[in-house]
């Protein structure tokens, strides 16, 4: 048990549990009001109300627990500091508390609050909601008094005790050092150079520093400490010993490197071992100890008890870049990564075993990367294997230098791998290296056949099956129903592109607030206004096309194709719809011919690959169908019925009746109509095959290394993409608003007038659909991506011949859930796309793009 210092100064664990010790009248409430937050404590009392409405009421003792139990057990779940605030002077009730804790892998403290009897008799004397008599503490006193004798061997890491008749004052002078765990480095954020498993082949680890560009120190012969010109950091994931012919030069300078502040190492199960051999322990000597033990004894003393020290105090992971990394030696599970406890250092240093023994009496180890779903990066060694490769976000970098391998490196962030060769086979593995399933995770570089992982690139149901709530980086939280993804499921397997192609689909785009201008529904100063009341200072006005949305995703050729997205059957591209869909029955046609237009994009964004957001000219290229049935059909009927109703009014008037009003609404009902065909016909042109089919660029979404939707301005985009000139492209027109500027917002709002005022062209009527409206440079999330301004002709499209009649009652219309939506597609998107960039599986692209899909069943008024 320990008692604070002078200064009062209890050191407590960040993420762990703390037990409040004391009879009732020892002050627990108020210290624990006075030294955390109030959503840090967890009060027997209050939750005795919770199931009572009195918090004195005995009977609802074992409701009021299991509610405090569940409501703690949540909080160590999600790695929060939570404090119980209850008497706790009986040792179950204590041992209750232990137990969940080490259920969820973190430290435990207690604080025990000791005042004498007679003290706390007279506080609950004071207080009227104390109606107890004093017997009741002197029974608490007496298990308190019992209680202390044994503390410290129930489970607590620390004991702390504020003994005697503290004041308010006294107990406010109290420090509380919340002392976060020693595998929490997440203020480092790299760049590191993460090494795999060396088992004591110095020369390979020496020529792998080299090639990373390292620069080593020597004391004479010795190598004894490394550094990087670049201010890279070097990981090792354990596994420096045994085996190899020369343990005492890798940890010699290993721990050179780690004592300078140059690295950082996790422990191995071959160190664990090796420790406790070096301390006496009885162990049995294989699996290449009998070396290290050798090697060991040849160095001077004082070299043994420094590698013993350093050995022994390796931990069993590291969490680094705020969450996004973890280094564990055997990989790590995602609910024990940051925690601490006996089986968490088990499965770091040993894996997740079955039970199992395999043919060669090696252990089987369950295979947890394949269903690894975090969001951290798990890179690791143990298993041998014969290349390091992807899976679900994992990679193991055990690629068997001893056993004549290579020794392999991973760069973090670049995920760029770097190996060097064995320079000879210096120990002869059990099973060979490059066994079929030596993948699947076993120790010694084995495992059972049937042990496979799942690979990156492959899917299922589970992965987006019911309702989910995903952590998007750029949407922040977003569920997606059950009902949203059965929807989307029967899209994504029934319509889609290979998935493997699908790593983006663009967002719902929202409509400008509504217009109060007199004849409009849509007006550009509504975008200019709402842009510059969220802070954005500048846009850019993009022709809106009337065409179909299309992405297009292409590879510089088909082995780029294979390399980067798996796809090996020959097709280098693909170009599909907002949906997912490809736009033709066989699109290797257009992407042949979309790859030769844009192919100095290749070069100059030194890429094999893109992805472009586009529009695919004409409208009826894929509408046709929908043009004839819908909007022809009301055409024709409107202009074949209302010209013989206006006749017939006129005749009507002819012979004396009153119906001025009812021929002066039928032509304008005409008028209407002629103006409803115009504004159809305008996205009509004639098309065979891919003869008059066009695509109109407007962003480039990605390529190799670089988000670009993420990084880059629009100005940035449609610049790159100004370059290109071939007739398969079709340039995007538009303009850029200082927000600021009267003169500049004027403009542009003449320029959208001019865009959709009905024109001849060639014996026919042409128009522009709008506008959209975006800001000019990346934004912070929750901002609109985009707002479209529709023109006033082009909106009898979707509102009908007539809609000019009905403004008032548009008017109202409800924009929130679509705009809500927009936010939340446009950052699944992205999430998509950076997560591709960034090699991530998948499954974990697919989900994002999954979510858009499911987003877009949700229930919006299909005009906006």
């Amino acid at each position: 048990m320990t008692e604070p210092t002078a200064a009062q100064r209890l050191v407590l664990p960040a993420r762990g549990l703390v037990v409040l010790v004391g009879i009732s009248g020892s002050g627990k409430s108020t210290f624990a009001r006075t030294h955390f937050k109030p959503t840090e404590v967890v009060s027997s009392d209050y939750c005795r109300a919770l199931v009572s409405d009195d918090e004195n009421d005995q009977s609802a003792t074992k409701d009021a627990f299991d509610v405090l139990h569940y409501i703690v057990g949540t909080r160590l779940r999600r790695g929060l500091l939570t404090v119980v605030d209850a008497t706790n002077v009986q040792q179950q009730s204590r041992a209750a508390l232990v137990r969940l804790a080490k259920s969820h892998d973190v430290f435990v403290d207690a604080i025990v609050l000791d005042v004498p009897e007679q003290v706390a008799i007279e506080r609950n004397a004071r207080r009227p909601d104390r109606d107890f008599g004093s017997h009741v503490i002197t029974r608490q006193q007496r298990d308190l008094k019992r209680s202390r004798r044994r503390l410290n061997k129930e489970g607590f890491r620390r004991v702390h005790s504020l003994s005697g008749t503290e004041s308010a004052e006294s107990m406010a002078s109290v420090e509380i050092v919340r002392e976060r765990p020693w595998n929490d480095r997440t203020e480092l954020h790299g760049p590191f150079d993460i090494i795999g498993d060396v088992h004591g082949c110095a020369c390979e680890l020496r020529t792998l520093l080299t090639k990373l560009g390292w620069e080593l120190r020597y004391d004479g012969d010795l190598a004894v400490d490394a550094s990087h010109p670049d201010g890279r950091m070097a990981a090792f994931v354990g596994d420096l010993v045994d085996r190899g012919p020369d343990t005492p030069g890798v940890l010699r300078l290993v721990m050179g490197m780690v004592e300078s502040g140059n690295a950082l190492c996790v422990s191995g199960n071959h160190e664990a071992k090796l420790v406790r051999a070096l301390k006496g322990s009885r162990v049995t000597v294989s699996h290449g100890l009998a070396e290290s033990l050798a090697q060991l004894a040849a160095e001077p003393e004082e070299f043994g008890a420094r590698a013993l020290r350093f050995m022994d105090g390796l931990i069993s992971h590291y969490v680094l870049d705020d969450g996004n990394l973890v280094i564990a030696h055997a990989g790590l599970k995602e609910s024990y990564q940051g925690r601490t406890s006996g089986r968490v250092r088990a499965f770091a240093l040993y894996g997740d075993t079955t039970g199992e023994t395999d043919e060669y009496g090696l252990p089987v180890r369950y295979p947890w990367a394949q269903e690894y779903r975090g969001r951290a990066m798990v890179v690791y060694g143990h298993t041998p294997v014969p290349e390091a490769v992807w899976v679900n976000n994992t990679i193991c970098l055990d690629t068997g230098v001893v056993f004549g391998g290579e020794l392999t490196a991973l760069r973090y962030p670049e995920r760029e791998i770097v190996a060097v060769p064995a320079e000879r086979e210096w120990y002869e593995p059990v099973r060979p290296l490059d066994s079929p399933a030596s993948s699947a995770g076993s120790a010694g570089g084995a495992s059972s056949p049937g042990n496979v992982e799942r690979a990156a690139a492959v899917l299922t149901i589970d992965d987006v099956a019911g309702t989910r709530w995903l952590e998007s980086p750029h949407a922040g939280r977003v569920k997606i129903p059950e009902e949203n993804a059965a929807a989307a499921l029967e899209v994504m397997s029934r319509f889609t592109v290979d998935p493997r192609w699908l790593i983006y689909l663009p967002p719902t785009m929202s409509p400008v607030a509504t217009a109060t201008r007199a004849g409009f529904l849509e007006h550009p100063e509504q975008a200019f206004a709402e842009y510059a009341g969220w802070g954005v200072t500048r846009v850019v006005c993009e022709e809106k096309h009337m065409g179909s949305r299309a992405i297009a995703v292409l590879a510089k050729d088909s082995d780029a194709a294979a390399r980067r997205f798996g796809v090996d059957d020959g097709s280098s591209g693909v170009v599909y719809t907002r949906t997912g869909r490809p736009f033709f029955a066989d699109t290797n046609p257009l992407v042949d011919r979309l790859r030769a237009a844009v192919a100095s994009l290749f070069d100059s964004l030194d890429s094999d690959w893109l992805a472009l957001d586009c529009e695919l000219l004409p409208w009826s290229a894929k509408a046709e169908a929908l043009i004839k049935a819908q909007y022809a059909s009301v055409g024709a009927a409107a202009r074949g019925v209302l010209p013989q109703a206006l006749d017939l009014w006129q005749q009507a008037s002819g012979r004396g009746m009153d119906v001025g009003d009812r021929i002066e609404r039928t032509e304008r009902r005409l008028a209407n109509a002629e103006a409803f065909r115009d504004a159809y016909a305008s996205y009509v042109r004639p098309t065979v095959g891919l003869e008059g089919v066009t695509l109109a660029p407007f962003q480039i979404l990605a390529c190799e290394g670089r988000t670009l939707a993420v990084t880059e301005s629009h100005a940035w985009h449609l610049a790159e993409l100004a370059q290109l000139s071939d007739p398969l492209l079709t340039p995007t027109r538009h303009r850029f608003v200082d927000l600021a500027s009267p003169e500049e917002r004027d403009a542009a709002t003449q320029w959208w007038l001019d865009l959709t005022a009905a024109k001849s062209v060639d014996g026919g009527v042409a128009m522009g659909e709008g506008m959209v409206v975006k800001p000019a440079h990346p934004t912070s999330p929750g901002i609109q991506p985009g707002i479209k301004v529709r023109g006033r002709e082009y909106l009898r499209i979707i509102y009908g011949p007539d809609y000019t009649e009905s403004l008032d009652v548009l008017r109202k219309r409800s924009l929130g859930r679509k705009r809500r939506l927009a936010v939340q597609e446009h950052g699944l998107g992205l999430d998509a796309l950076s997560g591709f960039v960034d090699h991530q599986p998948l499954w974990k692209i697919h989900q994002a793009v999954f979510a858009v899909l499911a987003l877009e069943s949700e229930p919006v008024d299909p005009r906006l």
